[in-house]
């Protein structure tokens, strides 16, 4: 196995903070290492400094793509942090329904992972609105910068193990049997969210319009300070008024910096 050094974790680390807005403390340095030695073999590179360079001359984006794949963490599962979604269902969807002009309804989930979430939501948002969803677009815009996980949530392929948490009438109506193990997600559903590849980094999102509800949770953790409060700043001017921003229950806003009004614990809303 290569071993990585001080200086090139350091210098790698380095890089995807700049690039990604992910810190890696030194601690990291073995999963860092454990995570890239395959890729390292299989290039046959002797040394992280020859990987490094490959990396920052690499033309094609090949190797940014393998390098997010393999250091991000997608640890997520359906109605993870539930209270979230009864917030949603009970509160700002009656809000929302009322208040949206022209019945388009713009939902970002900013950090989808393999779907689980996205799909949370289209499910509540098909049961919430019944028979009018048809005059409603509900679409979800669902984002991530690692390809892996996007091409997962495209499929909605979960084994029924992972959908077990999920009311038996969601399991009823809104999956299929996939194989004797898995489950599949209908077309009606599936067809609700659409995924992109998305940095959160980019100094500009390409949103034409103002969104009415953000989903970004778990993944402020992984930021510094100063990264984390330049994000949260551009949540608040992409969001509508009356708008509302989900975070993880283990992050929080600095409530006397933020222009965001607090809500509840990780719930917050543009006033």
């Amino acid at each position: 196995m290569v071993e990585i050094t001080k200086k090139e974790f350091q210098q790698l680390s380095d890089y995807i903070k700049e690039n990604y807005g992910i810190r890696l403390k030194e601690e990291k340095m073995t999963l860092v290492s454990g995570r890239l030695h395959n890729v390292l073999q299989q290039a046959g590179f002797s040394s992280f400094t020859e990987y490094y360079s490959h990396l920052v001359s690499d033309r094609t984006g090949n190797a940014v793509t393998t390098l997010v794949d393999r250091i991000t963490t997608n640890h997520t599962f359906f109605m993870r942090e539930a209270s979230h979604f009864y917030y949603f269902r009970d509160k700002v969807l009656p809000y929302l329904s009322e208040a949206v002009g022209k019945k388009d309804l713009r939902i970002w989930c900013a950090a989808c992972s393999t779907g689980e979430e996205a799909y949370t939501l289209a499910m509540l948002m098909d049961e919430f609105f019944g028979k009018v969803k048809m005059w409603w677009d509900t679409k979800i815009l669902a984002t991530d910068i690692s390809e892996q996980v996007l091409d997962t949530a495209v499929r909605g392929i979960y084994s029924n193990e992972r959908i077990e948490p999920l009311p038996a009438g969601w399991k009823r109506n809104y999956f299929k049997a996939y194989d004797n193990e898995n489950s599949i997600l209908i077309d009606k559903i599936r067809n609700e969210v659409i995924y992109r590849k998305l940095n959160l980094m980019d100094s500009v999102f390409p949103f034409r319009k103002k969104l009415h509800t953000i989903f970004c949770r778990n993944v402020m953790i992984y930021f510094d300070n100063e990264t984390k409060n330049r994000l949260v700043e551009k949540f608040y001017d992409y969001l509508e008024y009356g708008g509302y921003l989900f975070i993880g229950h283990s992050e929080s806003l600095n409530r006397e910096t933020t222009r965001f009004k607090y809500v509840l614990p990780s719930i917050y809303r543009k006033e």
